[in-house]
């Protein structure tokens, strides 16, 4: 947490105290689809960009973060189609906070997991050269 404490978007340590313990356990639990994204999107698999997992930013936790680009990846199961207003209000933070946001469904990432991680690729490649993902 030191290493972004003069990230604006970070989460005050009152709010962390609380969801500290809930991302550790989403850390732990993994979708299958969470974890196949992750084995891809670790160690600096894709365009070299170091992600984080369940990643806290402001009082939202993010599947996956690569905070040096401000991209977000969420990974949305069943749940997601009852809580549209929602997802769109937290997005829309999010995004006022300067982050891109990419949303996949579980069905993607298992099923086309190769052309998930292009999109990524791609939009990683993109805000690297301070261009709108594609």
């Amino acid at each position: 947490m030191s290493e972004n404490s003069n990230v604006p978007f970070h989460t005050p340590p009152e709010l962390w105290k609380n969801l500290k313990p809930l991302a550790r356990q989403m850390r732990h639990e993994p979708t299958p689809a969470e974890n196949a994204l992750w084995e891809r999107l670790r160690n600096r698999r894709v365009a070299r960009a170091k992600f984080r997992r369940q990643y806290t930013i402001e009082r939202f936790i993010v599947d996956f973060v690569c905070v040096e680009l401000r991209l977000i990846i969420e990974v949305d199961g069943d749940i997601h189609d009852l809580q549209t207003e929602y997802d769109a209000a937290r997005q829309a933070f999010l995004e006022s906070q300067g982050f891109c946001v990419l949303r996949f469904n579980n069905g993607d990432v298992l099923q086309s997991l190769d052309a998930v991680v292009t999109v990524i690729g791609e939009t990683l490649v993109s805000r690297a050269k301070g261009l709108p993902h594609p």
